[in-house]
């Protein structure tokens, strides 16, 4: 294994006999075909104390292994990496104004439901736009274009800013008001602004051919592409968006989701101020009973995070088994990479392997 060059060899010297529990069940969820490959890294007190790979690319016996420098597709946490921390850094330079009406940036989402122009930037990252949370907009629009003018027209469900619902259409819309208000696409700015600065070299949305190999496939497609899906977005309508949305799209490895969340932990260094990190990850007061932060998501019960993640934690999941959780009041973060849609998605036993996962990985640092 080669490490990359922030995370230091000592550091991991013990964690087979400190984190044997928390191994353990991620072996046995293979074992059992909740996933056929994980990739997983825990931080603690600023230093790596955990960077492992279990598994094979897919349950075939002559599968690639998994190693730490496996390329996973991260589906929705591409939401909070790069959607969320690209306005976290408009915020900052005050080119984003979260009470800002929708519709002065993008004039396409007006229509003759007056309620459109009550929609703000903080009800998009806040899930409570009132818009559906999922459309399958690729089985009727095969082009950016045509998705994006089918994406505007999603009616409002709810009254904007009445209910909370977790919505991969308000994070579509929200990447295109973004690459306006940047006047740069997402991909760019990204890669510019959040990745270079913290050395994420594994990570971007549509990697090179080169790095088809190091990808772990996410599907055997036998309806849509027809295809399996390997190095390419999983999700369709990233899909049909040439890969760079929103709300899915980018791809990593666990160290360097692992090295993003450090700088969460640092109070946003060296990409942004501790106050902006601060407002963005800490539960909003409305709708009332939400989770959610602004594009963030909080510890809820019972949560996906454990039972021992302090109130404080911020976290988001990732359709294709990924996940990512941070607890600055422990100084801790565990970065969780499956390809739990392998071959399709019908299994759901990895919501029984993380909250598991993840109280295993507190008792070993014994913090409860």
């Amino acid at each position: 294994m080669t490490l990359p060059a922030r995370i230091s060899t000592s550091d991991l010297t013990s964690q087979d006999e400190r984190f044997a529990s928390a191994f353990a069940i991620l072996t046995e969820a293979i074992s059992h075909r909740a996933f056929p490959a994980v990739s997983v890294a825990v931080t603690h007190n600023g230093k790596f104390v955990a960077l492992k790979a279990f598994g094979q690319f897919t349950y075939e016996p002559s599968s690639s292994v998994v190693s730490t420098e496996s390329v996973f597709d991260l589906a929705s946490l591409t939401k909070v990496v790069a959607t969320t921390t690209m306005a976290m850094i408009l915020y900052e330079r005050g080119l984003l104004d979260l009470e800002a009406p929708v519709i002065a940036t993008l004039p396409e989402f007006a229509s003759k439901d007056a309620r459109r122009n009550e929609v703000t930037f903080r009800m998009l990252l806040a899930h409570s736009s009132g818009l559906p949370a999922y459309e399958k907009l690729f089985l009727r629009a095969f082009t950016r274009e045509v998705l994006l003018r089918d994406a505007f027209a999603v009616p409002l469900k709810h009254d904007p800013g009445t209910h909370a619902e977790y919505s991969d259409i308000g994070f579509i819309l929200l990447g295109v008001a973004l690459k306006r208000t940047a006047g740069e696409a997402l991909d760019a700015f990204c890669r510019r602004e959040i990745f270079a600065p913290l050395n994420m070299t594994n990570t971007a949305f549509n990697h090179p051919p080169s790095m088809r190999d190091r990808s772990v496939p996410t599907a055997d497609d036998k309806t849509f592409r027809k295809r399996i899906i390997q190095g390419e977005v999983q999700d369709e309508n990233a899909s049909i968006m040439g890969g760079v949305a929103g709300h899915a799209g980018l791809f990593s490895t666990a160290s360097d989701v692992a090295t993003f969340a450090l700088s969460m932990l640092d109070g946003g260094k060296p990409l942004l101020q501790p106050s902006t990190v601060q407002l963005f990850t800490r539960r909003e007061n409305s709708p009332a009973g939400t989770s959610r932060a602004l594009g963030w998501d909080t510890p809820s019960s019972p949560s996906q995070s454990g039972k021992y993640f302090s109130p404080t934690s911020f976290g988001h999941l990732g359709y294709t088994g990924t996940s990512l959780w941070i607890d600055p009041a422990q100084q801790l973060s565990v970065t969780l990479l499956t390809n739990r849609t392998w071959p399709d998605c019908s299994n759901q036993a990895i919501k029984q392997v993380r909250p598991q996962f993840h109280d295993a990985i507190v008792k070993a640092l014994c913090l409860v």
